[in-house]
């Protein structure tokens, strides 16, 4: 059975869709579960097939979301996940790190930082205990709250634990670069996963399970599976009614949907779907609501058995008042009754209960971020240098005076509004600044290159210099591993003084927080991109939350994208698809009428009419659809481009030299290729310059054909061409976000394969993005002023 994660079914989706007014959920792109959730047939447990969710073209989100804990293996962005391949055996003799392979140690040292801050909260709670304390209120307060019978001050009255500043990641050496392939970290013993085979054989369970099994539970996972079989439910892309099927097999007349340990499996289960859908936490009774659909008899017993055994945490929130800010409820003012608890009327709050990992992030993040605000930039000129230079830089002028005095703010605008990054680079490099840029991909990275290479003049001929003198572009993912960059100081911190993250709307509270922590202090954090495309993959929102927060400055750039192309995705943003001129055939509408018409006139597009009326070659040509599925998704696209383009058998997993992919390294990032060779130690990609090995039992897993790519995995890239297909079937999972990601791909040219009639307009006028709920607004309000 395939074990890809299932995306958010519309049941979970009614767990996870957050109430109205609810602080920290906006509207906004929609970046659920996987862009274009996939259709499998999965085995159950019991040896029967179930549908996954939907092999539609409609697009909840593209790729996996973070990797799952404890594991060490997730599905990555826009492939499938595999079974029986998650540990590739060629990669353990790699003699040196890669990049993905040291990115994968950098978050280690992240979640390990998370742990310890979990432990510096409150002491344990012993396994299988009634919970006691704030904890047990959190349940009982809500139900007060919410009849109106409990003030919520009395119920939240227990003081918080008081914070305190996580400590610094270790230090992470620059890795050379190396085209060997990653291993997957903690690879289960041989011993272990025959055991654990013999288990899920005894239950049912297909055994290809075993290896990612036995990485999840560790040592004594044949006992845990037996004294708990709902664990199976932790592994990627079982579902609760194949873990009940497998529970029935070893438990026999024991098992039933009364079981305490199904109902703890069932409330992280759901709380994971909800960080697939991008929310880092869920309120209360949307969680025990979705429980009881599920057929957990007593939610609320589920939710407070799954607290006592540490693997969720609870959280009560102020809501939002009209003219004020959400923030946490202040517990110092509701114990002692102090001037400002609002003369004894209630305040409004909301229980919510998530995933440690994504909630201590989320804290992590918060204190960075704070940490930024209310510190003084390290003073590199004076105040006088800095007017000088914005003064010399036109529409960069607001951007470089709110850098002069602040350690964060917030950059929005289009593809030509770079140029003011860019301005604000070589203005800092001047003064003295370590100045660097962090895009997403390499895409980004490289277009972002071309232009700071391009304003800054060519060089002396007869200088001795290195090539580059001036501010560099590397990749967040490069960045934060030390593969790319200046590395780490002593202190373990980024060695640099101003740091400008391009599209940061793909940021998720994960990296996000480990890039908090890694800045030193003093040092200058600028978040650019446009808020109109779709979110990232992961849980989060951060960049809309801080949009929202006005904790720090914002400069709106005033640089509109230029031409017909400008014209169309600029009113796309604002809801209107209106007919625009295009004289040089920049914008072409390709009606159709079914999916099969769609798939050959995409073809025809990319290998003929583009290349022969635009010059644009079919190479720098990319399509794009909205999911992986259906007879016009990428998969059949892709089929019917390599048909046509790079015609071949395939002997390599479906692959040949020549071919284009998409090579997904980690969840969430999408690496633009081409296939040079085969051989026994596995496929060789070019990839942004850089040759990789993929294993060749990882090649499922993490490499698909590339000619047509879905909106997420062509985010943070732009082509000369486009090709967008809007299938029939693909009418329903369009957004205005989607809408506003794929045609702002297009530089020069784009077609619109048009199927879906009316529902375009529609979507675009009527149709924002799906909310998220997360708490990075509530937990900045308390820390930092709002003069800022």
């Amino acid at each position: 059975m395939s074990t890809e994660p299932e995306a958010a079914t519309e049941e979970t989706a009614d767990a996870v869709g957050p109430g109205p007014g609810a602080p920290g959920t906006t509207d906004g792109p929609d970046a659920a579960a996987h862009d274009g959730a996939e259709t499998a047939a999965r085995s159950g447990p019991t040896g029967g097939t179930t549908a996954a969710a939907g092999d539609s073209a409609a697009e909840a989100g593209d790729g996996a979301s973070a990797e799952e804990a404890g594991t060490g293996e997730a599905t990555t962005d826009g492939t499938d996940a595999g079974t029986g391949t998650d540990a590739p055996g060629d990669a353990a003799a790699a003699g040196e790190k890669s990049e993905a392979e040291a990115e994968l140690a950098a978050q280690r040292v992240e979640r390990e930082r998370i742990e310890r801050r979990k432990a510096e909260r409150q002491g344990p709670v012993d396994a299988g205990a009634k919970l006691s304390g704030t904890a047990a209120d959190l349940l009982a307060a809500v139900r007060a709250v919410e009849s109106g019978e409990k003030p919520a001050a009395p119920v939240f009255g227990a003081p918080e634990p008081t914070r305190r500043p996580a400590p610094e990641p270790a230090r992470q050496p620059r890795p050379a670069v190396s085209a060997e392939p990653v291993a997957a970290p903690g690879e289960p013993a041989p011993e272990a996963v025959q055991t654990v085979r013999r288990v899920l054989a005894e239950g049912g369970a297909p055994e290809a399970l075993a290896p990612q099994t036995a990485a999840l539970l560790g040592e004594g996972a044949e006992g845990a599976l037996r004294a708990d079989p709902w664990q199976l439910l932790r592994v990627t892309g079982v579902r609760p009614e194949q873990a009940d099927g497998f529970a029935r097999a070893l438990l026999g007349a024991e098992c039933g949907p009364d079981d305490e340990r199904r109902g703890r499996a069932v409330t992280v289960w759901l709380l994971e779907q909800a960080a697939l859908a991008g929310h880092t936490a869920l309120e209360l009774p949307r969680l025990t609501e979705t429980l009881a659909r599920r057929g957990v008899p007593d939610p609320d017993a589920a939710v407070q058995s799954t607290l006592a055994e540490g693997e969720a945490l609870a959280f009560q929130d102020a809501l939002e008042e009209p003219g004020g800010r959400a923030e946490s409820v202040p517990r110092s003012t509701q114990d002692t009754g102090e001037e400002g608890a609002g003369d004894g009327e209630e305040r409004p709050v909301r229980v919510l209960v998530g995933l440690e990992r994504y909630a201590l992030a989320e804290e992590s993040l918060a204190d960075g971020l704070a940490r930024l605000v209310n510190s003084a930039p390290k003073q590199d000129g004076s105040a006088a240098d800095w007017e000088q230079a914005a003064a010399a830089q036109g529409s960069a002028a607001e951007l470089i005076r709110a850098v002069a005095g602040h350690g964060l703010v917030l950059h929005t605008g289009g593809e030509a509004s770079l140029a003011e990054p860019a301005a604000l680079l070589r203005t800092a490099h001047a003064l003295g600044l370590r100045a660097w840029a962090a895009a997403h991909g390499p895409l980004g990275r490289d277009r972002f290159a071309a232009l700071l290479d391009a304003s800054s003049g060519p060089a002396e001929p007869s200088s001795a210099e290195p090539a580059r003198t001036g501010p560099a572009a590397v990749t967040l993912a490069g960045l934060l591993s030390g593969a790319e960059g200046p590395g780490r100081d002593a202190e373990g911190t980024l060695d640099l003084d101003l740091l400008v993250v391009l599209d940061a709307p793909q940021l998720d509270v994960e990296s996000a927080a480990l890039l908090a922590e890694s800045l030193p202090d003093g040092a200058r954090l600028v978040l650019a991109g446009d808020p109109a495309v779709l979110w990232s993959t992961g849980p989060g929102r951060v960049f809309a939350d801080l949009l929202a927060a006005r904790v720090c400055p914002q400069v709106a750039s005033r640089r509109p994208d230029p031409g017909p192309l400008g014209e169309l995705v600029s009113g796309i943003g604002i809801g209107e698809l209106g007919q625009v001129e295009a004289p040089g055939k920049e914008v072409v509408i390709v009606p159709v009428r079914e999916a099969a018409e769609a798939v050959h006139r995409t073809v025809q597009l990319v290998a003929d009419s583009v290349p022969r009326a635009i010059g644009v070659p079919a190479e720098d040509t990319q399509v794009i659809t909205p999911g992986h599925g259906g007879a016009a998704g990428t998969r059949a696209l892709n089929a019917a481009l390599k048909e046509r383009l790079n015609p071949g058998p395939g002997r390599f997993g479906g692959f040949d030299p020549g071919d284009r992919v998409a090579y997904s390294p980690a969840p969430g990032r999408t690496l633009p290729g081409r296939v040079t060779k085969a051989e026994a130690d596995g496929l060789h990609l070019a990839c942004a310059g850089e040759t990789v090995v993929v294993p060749r039992d990882r090649v499922e897993q993490s490499v698909r054909h590339g000619w047509a790519l879905t909106a997420h995995q062509a985010v943070g890239g732009r082509w000369p061409a486009v090709v967008v297909v809007l299938p029939g079937d693909a009418a329903q999972g369009l957004s205005r976000p989607w809408v506003y990601t794929a045609f702002g791909r297009a530089a020069r040219h784009l077609s619109v394969v048009h199927g879906v009639e009316q529902a375009l307009p529609r979507a675009v006028a009527e149709v924002p993005a799906k909310p998220r709920t997360t708490r990075l607004p509530v937990l900045l309000a308390p820390q930092v002023s709002t003069d800022a």
